[in-house]
């Protein structure tokens, strides 16, 4: 036999039941207005319902605050999704942007020259430290041969050293079996271009007493007809004459940085095109011009 009989169960079950309801009809009264003998269960059916209230109230909060905190979670999920996709989406428009900038640049250059032009993308770079060429998507089916110019719309590039069908390696000016005949600008001093380093070049076989300065710009002779006459090779960084020597040590920073260039263009006929910028006009009576096909008079 158990600890409780069934008669007793019976008695607590039905003694429960009677305190219950005693407890909920006076839950609304206070506890001076309940009769002396109930005032205990009154006392007592508050203290259940304030920590039944408190209870509950804390129950209600942490399950609010554990779906708000869910909620937060998913929502900083999306929008971290939404904020890649965004960041690569104007990542994407920006290359586009520049892009479009450069062919325009292009275009607008191949629009306004009579030289025979071809463009090219480079699809490929040299990865050995002390040779710099690169691959580009055009060969000997689109007219490229041996020795053809590279150039784009602010300077040489370099030029053809290999050929093929659809691709065709292209020798930068920078590398130091690279040479370009040119002529200082200002001067016409003549002299050859070789590649020194990543940035550098230097102009050989320039004698000593030939005119060359520091920021002077050094351009293509245009012999052979392979570079255009007068395009720009570089500027002139720095001079050293040899103080024994006939000649002088020269270097130059190429026009344009051949490392960071995506499309070119290759020369397929200069045309004989000049790029050598017309003298200045001079008059010829110091700080007055003369009237159009009027002469100075003689002794003046």
């Amino acid at each position: 036999m158990g600890f409780f009989t069934t008669e007793i169960k019976k008695f607590v079950l039905t003694a429960l039941v009677v305190s219950m309801s005693l407890i909920a009809v006076n839950m609304q009264q206070s506890v001076e207005d309940s009769p002396w003998y109930l005032r205990p269960f009154s006392v007592a059916a508050g203290l259940v319902q304030n920590a039944y209230s408190g209870f509950s109230s804390g129950v209600r909060g942490t399950a609010a605050l554990y779906l708000n905190l869910v909620d937060i979670k998913k929502q900083n999920r999306e929008l971290l999704k939404t904020n890649a996709k965004l960041t690569t989406e104007l990542g994407d428009m920006t290359e586009l942007r520049l892009e479009n900038e450069r062919l325009n640049d292009l275009l607008a250059f191949k629009k306004k020259t009579t030289m025979d032009l071809l463009a090219a993308k480079v699809i490929g770079r040299d990865l050995m430290p002390d040779h710099y060429s690169v691959t580009i998507n055009r060969g000997t089916q689109h007219g490229v041969k041996k020795g053809m110019a590279a150039i784009t719309v602010g300077g040489i590039v370099g030029y053809v050293i290999q050929p093929e069908l659809l691709t065709a390696q292209i020798l930068l000016l920078p590398d130091r079996y690279a040479s370009v005949d040119a002529i200082v600008q200002r001067s016409r001093a003549r002299g050859i271009v070789q590649g020194l380093s990543k940035d550098t070049c230097r102009m050989e076989y320039l004698q000593r007493g030939d005119d060359v300065v520091v920021g002077d710009l050094v351009v293509t002779s245009g012999l052979q007809n392979i570079f255009p006459k007068g395009y720009p090779v570089g500027t002139v960084t720095q001079v050293r004459k040899n103080r024994y020597g006939i000649s002088q040590d020269v270097e130059l920073q190429p026009a344009v940085n051949p490392f960071t260039i995506e499309e070119l263009f290759i020369v397929l006929n200069t045309n004989n095109e000049d790029f050598t910028p017309p003298p200045p006009k001079q008059s010829l009576v110091p700080g007055r011009a003369l009237p159009s096909g009027r002469r100075p008079a003689e002794g003046t």
